[in-house]
């Protein structure tokens, strides 16, 4: 009875994601394959912080690119081949970078345990790790086990990131499809405290609004103005503003009451007030103790979408290509 239960559920999962898992991640999943895995990641991460203090928000949006197509399985690592564009070469992901950090930690990892070490959890772990540095300790748990995939499709990108444009249906929409809540999507959205946006995501915001010249009303008028002081005109692509003023490196709760405010960088951040029940989230993550608590269950979360485990997918010796 059992079985046949378990080989039911299989073939409804299969169905319905396309993948049936043949195990589950866990804690220490390395603990006897490769008990150094988790210390070198972390070694490894705290050089390339302190080389670089903006590689928490690179990748944080490593990460969250590669769990919204396909699950957490490190396709966003992929590179393009003659058959095949790849993931990365996406226009929502051409601007991600990190990618190196990760191939710097898993050649560090493979010179102590051959084959033993998938790059999802490389990449989920170096996540972590570096958003974590400030804090001198984890932020949040990480179960292990994932395996890498070897598919990874361009154009699977745009049907499954949120883009900065969407209204509040969209990102609701959009975050339960991957299994997580619209307390998730507000929690999450506090990754934005970290990191830049670039002016061809905001450019309409400050000038185009409706087509018509405009300026969106949903953006304080005193904020837009600085905005505009570097973003200068709709034609500019490639300046970058902080995520959240004042706040590019240090991650904390300002995001919430800069947000309340009116001073969201994107209009999927203004679209959270649109609504009173995510406004009414974001009111209470002010209070940076409850952001930290409720951000780390929500990364455990993200963390588990749609992984590979058991006997699926592979463990990459080179993140940037499947297995020959």
């Amino acid at each position: 009875m059992k079985s046949t239960f378990c080989v039911v559920v299989c073939v409804v999962l299969v169905g319905f994601h396309g993948v049936c898992e043949g195990g589950s991640l866990r804690k220490n999943f390395y603990k006897n394959s490769c008990p150094e895995a988790e210390r070198i990641i972390n070694t490894k991460i705290q050089q390339h912080v302190s080389a670089n203090p903006n590689l928490p928000a690179k990748l944080l949006r490593l990460h969250f690119h590669d769990c919204f197509v396909r699950g957490c399985d490190g396709s966003i690592l992929l590179v393009s081949t003659a058959n095949n564009s790849a993931e990365k070469d996406s226009i929502p992901n051409l601007t991600l970078s990190g990618f190196e950090v990760i191939n710097n930690i898993k050649d560090a990892v493979e010179a102590i345990c051959p084959k033993t070490v998938s790059c999802a959890d490389i990449l989920t772990l170096a996540t972590r790790d570096a958003v974590s540095v400030q804090f001198k300790k984890p932020l949040w748990e990480v179960l292990t086990g994932r395996r890498d995939g070897n598919v990874s499709n361009r154009n699977e990108v745009f049907a499954n990131i949120p883009s900065p444009f969407f209204n509040f249906t969209q990102l609701k929409q959009n975050f339960a499809s991957k299994g997580l809540t619209l307390h998730d999507l507000v929690v999450l959205s506090g990754a934005h405290t970290i990191g830049v946006g670039h002016c061809s995501l905001l450019r309409n915001r400050l000038y185009n609004f409706t087509g018509k010249g405009d300026q969106d009303p949903s953006l304080d008028t005193r904020y837009a103005t600085f905005l505009k002081t570097k973003c200068q005109s709709l034609s500019d692509i490639t300046t970058t503003v902080d995520m959240n003023p004042g706040s590019s490196t240090n991650f904390n709760t300002n995001y919430y009451p800069n947000l309340l405010q009116k001073k969201g960088l994107f209009s999927s951040d203004a679209a959270l007030l649109t609504h009173k029940q995510s406004a009414d989230i974001a009111k209470e993550l002010v209070d940076e103790a409850k952001f930290l608590v409720e951000f780390a269950q929500s990364m455990k979360r993200l963390g588990a979408i749609g992984v590979l485990t058991g006997s699926a997918g592979e463990i990459r010796n080179n993140c940037s290509l499947v297995n020959s």
